[in-house]
């Protein structure tokens, strides 16, 4: 009996593992198979954005496997394997996609080991990315540190095409394991979950994900390379969360865009740039699984960080008196997503004006992200605090008024985002500090009462995070 062991890649089009176990159900017409899905314990603990989103598309997906005929069955518990092979003995194999980075790929490495010693073969196939972390690397066989010439080989390879899957034959060939006591558990773990959540659920369809790529694609691409770094416009994919969840597969987006990376496209171009960015970090985790816990650059490891409780407090809760930063941290919060302007400004704040180890905040992201990826969040906070592989200078230190003048010049997204703001005027709402008695009774807003005052001068801070890298406040 094979067992599907479905993970982050939850669709049953374009599944790469899918693809592979339907070619041996093809081959071998007496085997039969089953889907699983393991519900860790652990995560269920931790109450989070995160892991809401993720199991609501969990539960979608379970009820869109049984509506087309699948019976998509859970594992409960923090050995699932012991409780897989005591309840169907007659396991011969699982098959899955694999992870490549840190932790999730020693997973993989015990489970497989544990399998083999009971006789059970395993499949693993690289689903998530375009390549593999091995496939673009330097001519001397190292991997590459700068994006721009990995994207250079990167786009010289050709790249994998949709994987079709025949639910038919699937439909035709489950067996019915005993698992129904997990199961139920699972759910019921799960309903807990959600309860202590107490958020409305916002799942998407694997149908709905196609529909919401092709309207992009198809129809908003063209505005994306002009429009994509104002965060009050809608400019951007918002596909993330469905690559993370793999509700939507990266061969499934690239199939649709082709036709216009091949009509020369610059906005294509610079989407498909952004898609390569999720497999250079990937290949950058591989080879340095420390990307979550460890500087890259080895000068930058023994940082004299501060902490203040009251300035983290004031970060994550989006009180910093800096509008754009507090906007993309309110955004965070309410809807887990944020855009990646808000990104950039809000981690640069964190670590360059209050001097924050860039790891809290990683953490911070890791929990609030609907579209959490390991490798690229790891990856993004290394190069904005200066750290990591292809990392900003130290030097460069983004200003919030700056960057809200620059990308927000209306306070559209700020007012969307930071209501006690509503009333200010466009001249003062990157600098609320700066209105007058008159203007902050017109604008309702009373600065230091209403809406706080900066406890830090950008200016002094910014400086001093450049004398921190420097070498001048290091250990």
């Amino acid at each position: 009996m094979n067992a599907l062991w479905f993970r982050r890649d939850l669709r049953l089009t374009d599944n790469y593992a899918m693809y592979a176990l339907e070619n041996e159900l093809e081959y071998d017409k007496k085997a039969d198979w089953f889907a699983f899905y393991h519900v860790d314990p652990v995560f269920l603990e931790e109450k989070c954005l995160h892991h809401h989103y993720f199991f609501q598309q969990v539960r979608a997906f379970e009820r869109e496997c049984r509506e087309k005929g699948i019976t998509l069955h859970f594992i409960y518990g923090s050995r699932p394997f012991q409780t897989l092979l005591s309840a169907v003995p007659e396991l011969s194999a699982v098959y899955f996609n694999e992870d490549e980075a840190a932790w999730e790929a020693e997973r993989d490495k015990a489970i497989q080991d544990y399998l083999h010693e009971n006789g059970v073969q395993t499949y693993a196939y690289p689903d998530a990315h375009f390549h593999h972390s091995g496939d673009v690397m330097k001519k001397d066989g190292s991997p590459y540190k700068i994006f721009t010439p990995y994207f250079r080989a990167w786009q010289m390879l050709p790249k994998p095409r949709p994987y079709p899957c025949c639910l038919e034959r699937f439909q035709q060939r489950q067996a019915d394991p005993d698992l129904q006591d997990t199961h139920e558990r699972a759910l019921q773990e799960m309903d807990t979950f959600d309860a202590a959540m107490n958020r409305e659920a916002s799942p998407i369809s694997e149908s709905e994900a196609i529909q919401k790529m092709n309207t992009f694609i198809h129809e908003d691409l063209s505005n994306y390379e002009n429009s994509r770094d104002i965060p009050a416009e809608e400019a951007t994919s918002r596909l993330s969360p469905l690559i993370k969840t793999g509700r939507l597969s990266v061969r499934t987006i690239y199939s649709a865009l082709e036709p216009y990376v091949e009509q020369g496209s610059s906005a294509a171009q610079k989407y498909l740039a952004e898609l390569a960015w999720r497999d250079f970090y990937n290949m950058i985790h591989a080879h340095f699984p420390d990307l979550k816990k460890k500087e890259m650059n080895e000068k930058y490891r023994n940082m004299q960080w501060e902490y203040q409780e009251n300035q983290w407090e004031r970060w994550k809760n989006g009180m910093t008196g800096f509008p754009f930063v507090d906007a993309a941290m309110r955004q965070l919060n309410s809807e887990g997503w944020l855009h990646n302007r808000g990104r950039m400004a809000a981690a640069s704040f964190l670590v360059k004006d209050y001097h924050i180890d860039w790891k809290l905040g990683e953490d911070y992201f890791r929990r609030q992200l609907i579209d959490y990826d390991p490798s690229s969040n790891a990856g993004g906070w290394q190069w904005t605090a200066s750290t990591g592989s292809d990392a900003a200078p130290y030097f460069r230190v983004f200003s919030p008024v700056r960057q809200s003048k620059r990308f927000d010049p209306d306070g559209i997204y700020i007012k969307t985002h930071v209501p006690e703001l509503n009333h200010v005027p466009v001249r003062f709402i990157h600098e609320p500090w700066k209105m007058d008695d008159a203007a902050a009774e017109k604008a309702a807003c009373l600065p230091g009462h209403d809406y706080p005052l900066p406890d830090v001068t950008h200016k002094t801070a910014a400086q001093q995070a450049i004398e921190m890298f420097k070498g001048d406040r290091n250990v």
